[in-house]
């Protein structure tokens, strides 16, 4: 049996094939060894040793054809009704005729084999509670039959003739059950492995891309801003402006080597490069700046929660200059009971600033929560503020 292109590499192809092989063998031995031997009994008419033999070729052939769909079809797709019913039935039909062979050739015990071992393979198309009905049905015809065959034979056998076929209906479904549930057990873990891997893609793509729109949100606002300013310069105070476009060429270059370095996953942002470029950027838009560092409190913080609150104090940052019209703008850092608090505020607050999907504070917000911290933006009276609070120990936690 060959696995399909969902299976390749899984392992779980070779298991499919040990699951079938051991099913189908089991059950086709003990039906060739049992039933074959009723129909080889020279006491039995001929007529039914050829219809005997006719129906084990048919029993065998519908149990592997079966058994091949059943592996080879996830088991949620069997949820829509897909069977093989033609040989369900075929099958049914030859289990029926096998046990009637049986009882002809006097076997008052072993007759229940092939009808046990067909309601087995006809309970794994079935839902949960349709294979407990079916089982506990056939559990109970298998007594009754029994018992009136017991009864009917008239050779004493007992309660054996009760005892065996319902053990053989019992037995026959545990085996193939629990075959079949170690199978699908498989093929969901399998299923949940490769799932596992695409949202780990997919949150990879959407780290990278947040990290994308930092950076190049921040340094493309700041060059509009000094290319805005050099423009107002140019004629009044040409030096000046001429300082203002190296500094756009530089931050153009700073721009250019940040998105090389995220496509190369090695670039990391730091809280006190990102206050400090703050001050600077806040300063040059003529924006009055107050810095409260705290004492040694970023020294505190892991290496992690450097990286992500520099991540807010550069986005805050961008808003400050894009969705703004603020005099004066105050950062404060610092440590207390074990957790880091960054405030960036300022006092031209036009409402919160506009947030597109994927982006800006709504995504730094959820990766504040998966590191155990948090993420808060409000506007009162003008003044718009963004606090954002971590726990010292935070690693690995992006």
């Amino acid at each position: 049996m060959d696995g399909g292109p969902r299976e390749r590499g899984s392992g779980l192809s070779g298991f499919r094939r040990y699951t079938w092989w051991s099913l189908t063998g089991t059950l086709v031995f003990f039906l060739v060894v049992t039933a074959g031997g009723s129909a080889l009994d020279r006491s039995v008419p001929g007529w039914a040793r050829t219809l005997g033999a006719v129906a084990l070729a048919v029993l065998v052939a519908a149990i592997v054809v079966s058994l091949r769909f059943r592996l080879s079809h996830p088991s949620d797709g069997l949820r829509g009704g897909r069977s093989p019913v033609g040989w369900l039935a075929g099958g049914c039909a030859a289990a029926g005729v096998l046990g009637a062979v049986a009882l002809v050739a006097r076997e008052y015990q072993e007759w229940a084999l092939a009808p046990a071992a067909m309601v087995a393979v006809v309970a794994v198309f079935l839902p949960p509670a349709g294979r407990r009905m079916l089982v506990a049905a056939a559990v109970v015809v298998a007594a009754v039959l029994g018992c009136v065959i017991g009864a009917a034979s008239g050779g004493g056998e007992g309660a054996s003739a009760v005892v065996v076929p319902v053990a053989l209906v019992a037995i026959s479904s545990w085996l193939t059950l629990g075959m079949l549930w170690g199978w699908d057990v498989a093929e969901r873990l399998n299923a949940a492995g490769r799932l596992a891997a695409e949202l780990a893609v997919k949150e990879e793509r959407l780290r990278f891309a947040a990290d994308l729109h930092d950076i190049q949100g921040h340094h493309l606002q700041v060059i509009a801003l000094k290319s805005e300013l050099a423009a107002r310069l140019a004629e009044v105070d040409p030096a000046r402006a001429a300082a203002e476009m190296r500094e756009v060429r530089e931050l153009s270059a700073e721009a250019l080597r940040d998105t090389r370095a995220v496509a190369h996953g090695y670039r990391r942002t730091a809280l006190e490069e990102e206050i400090a470029n703050a001050a600077k950027v806040l300063a040059a838009a003529e924006i009055r700046t107050s810095v409260d560092r705290g004492a040694d409190g970023a020294q505190e913080l892991s290496e992690t929660g450097r990286h992500l609150l520099g991540l807010v104090m550069r986005e805050a940052t961008t808003n400050v200059l894009r969705h703004s019209k603020a005099d004066r703008a105050r950062i404060a850092y610092r440590v207390e009971n074990g957790r880091a608090l960054l405030r960036i505020g300022n006092d031209g607050a036009l409402g919160s600033p506009p947030q597109a999907p994927g982006t800006g504070l709504p995504v730094l917000a959820e990766r504040l929560r998966n590191a155990e911290g948090a993420l808060e933006w409000r506007s009162e009276d003008g003044w718009f503020e963004v606090v954002a609070s971590l726990p010292t120990g935070t690693a690995g936690a992006e």
